[in-house]
């Protein structure tokens, strides 16, 4: 992971930030699934836990080759007028080494019910016992709201930045640039 780009939101009074910023994430997502590039992480370095909120730079980290190819082409569509590109840089050697991963809430106890009747055999009332309305997980992290190309579902996908780590953990990266166990510069 020695290169890297930044795409930066510009400012638009039409538009907030993270309705900008989910919008050029689906498009990475799908740039990322069209190439298979598992070499790639995400980064984004004004997220901010409290209040919760990614900033207006993402930033891809891989292999200047599979940065290149992700570069190149006409992908971004219409966002493509909302942001700006930056050029292929390479990694600071002083950048400390962060793991951003998905963390994914418990926030429909309906669903978590029916599945428990499903899986289980549970009646209705014992499932919830199990799963009261009261199981309910908030999220209080930065997250996008994204589309799902498979099902046509809106979900909203949380982000949780990990300490600096003092070992780099190198492997492959799923469609959406994140891994539960690799690290990627954090500068």
């Amino acid at each position: 992971m020695a290169h890297y780009f930044d795409i930066q939101l510009r400012p638009d009074p039409e538009f907030p930030p993270h309705l900008l910023m989910a919008a050029l994430y689906g498009r990475v997502h799908l740039r990322l699934a069209e190439l298979k590039a598992e070499d790639v992480g995400l980064a984004f370095p004004g997220y901010q836990a409290r209040p919760a909120q990614l900033g207006r730079v993402m930033r891809l980290v891989g292999p200047a080759q599979t940065l290149t190819q992700i570069a190149a082409g006409h992908w971004l569509g219409a966002v493509r007028e909302h942001v700006i590109v930056h050029d292929l840089l390479e990694v600071p050697a002083t950048a400390e080494h962060r793991r951003l991963r998905r963390v994914q809430a418990k926030s429909n106890p309906a669903r978590l019910r029916r599945r428990q009747m499903k899986r289980h055999g549970l009646t209705e009332a014992e499932a919830l016992a199990r799963v009261p309305d009261s199981a309910a997980e908030l999220l209080n992290l930065p997250f996008v709201q994204l589309r799902s190309a498979s099902t046509g579902q809106t979900f909203r996908l949380f982000f949780e930045l990990g300490a600096p780590q003092a070992e780099v953990k190198e492997g492959r990266f799923n469609a959406y640039g994140l891994s539960p166990v690799n690290t990627t510069p954090w500068f």
